[in-house]
């Protein structure tokens, strides 16, 4: 039975467990004959009793490893995939059942997968995306307009989407997924292979939308950076369990309480000193990499440049993956 905490809620996850069978390739010529002919098979199971709840105009950052389940989460949310079990609801809606109704009024954008037609410029994917979504045709140019201010891109709807580069291609396919006013999105790594300008300029549009139009948000990412502009909550997952659910700053605080300086230096001097001012991580002269406490960060980078002879100086977050490993260590046994 659902909890009427989540009777407002836009998205309802409860008990959601879904699982893959595979084939097992056997090695050698006779293994492999008999496995085509009677394979083996295996389960994997992806997810393992996920159960959260996303509140109307929430933006929540959905995090984890390669292979933790978040894309499975996604896909299933969207209706691409049938759950093995658990009850899932999007908007009052059975995603799997994947209703007119229900399809115009979320959108799923994956980083690695393009729905831009490659040979064509962007704004024929946006023409049939129009008629695909019956967007009437004010609306349409309106939305279009709107969107292609907001990520700069007016001047490249009439190009050929291969001669795009990977970051104008993204910005491009934001404005395909977002045309008919999605109520709901789901992000998996929009930011993936963009450069520093790029990534950007995609988290304050997507800081914009949210605000906006009030759209609810569920991003998964491997990006700290993603995370700490976007998201107030974070929801954790590995191994197709959930293993944090809260406000950013808390995972933060309790999992993250250090931050990591990459120095080069310009003359080698005496590197030891810097001991004195973070835990040496990696040394590969003329690269040396610090961890330092979070909140005397600035203070140890401000010492750094006055002490030592540096060439550059950059200060980075923990990799989520750390991150998460500390979480996943900490986790009840139950």
């Amino acid at each position: 039975m659902i909890s009427f905490a989540y009777m407002d809620a836009a998205i309802v996850v409860s008990k959601l467990r879904k699982n893959f069978e595979v084939k097992e390739k056997a090695s050698g010529f006779w293994s492999g004959l008999r496995s085509i002919i009677s394979p083996d098979r295996k389960i994997i199971r992806a997810l393992k009793g996920v159960s959260f709840s996303v509140q109307k105009g929430e933006l929540v950052g959905f995090i984890g490893p390669n292979g933790a389940g978040k894309t499975t989460t996604l896909k299933t949310l969207s209706g691409l995939l049938y759950p093995t079990s658990g009850f899932v609801e999007v908007l009052g809606y059975d995603p799997w059942e994947r209703k007119d109704k229900f399809l115009k009024r979320i959108s799923l954008v994956m980083g690695q997968k393009n729905q831009l037609w490659w040979d064509l410029p962007a704004i024929e994917t946006f023409k049939l995306n129009r008629a695909i979504y019956e967007i009437p045709s004010k609306r349409y140019e309106q939305n279009l307009a709107n969107l292609t201010s907001l990520l700069g891109v007016e001047k490249l709807l009439n190009i050929q989407v291969r001669r795009l580069s990977l970051g104008q291609r993204m910005k491009l396919e934001l404005v395909a997924a977002l045309l008919h006013d999605p109520e709901i999105l789901f992000l998996d790594e929009p930011t993936i292979g963009l450069d520093i300008i790029s990534q950007q300029a995609l988290r304050d549009f997507v800081y914009e939308y949210n605000k906006k139009f009030d759209a609810t948000i569920l991003l998964t990412s491997h990006n700290m950076d993603d995370l700490v502009n976007l998201a107030k909550r974070i929801v954790v997952i590995n191994d197709g369990t959930i293993v944090f659910d809260g406000k950013f700053e808390s995972l933060i605080d309790k999992f993250a309480k250090n931050k990591i300086i990459k120095i080069s230096l310009s003359d080698e001097g005496d590197i030891k000193k810097l001991e004195s001012i973070g835990k040496i991580v990696k040394l590969s002269y003329p690269q040396v990499t610090l961890s330092v406490s979070r909140a005397s960060t600035a203070i140890a980078a401000a010492e750094i440049l006055q002490n030592f002879p540096v060439a550059d100086l950059t200060i980075e977050e923990v990799p989520i993956e750390e991150v998460i490993k500390k979480v996943f260590k900490e986790k009840p046994s139950s």
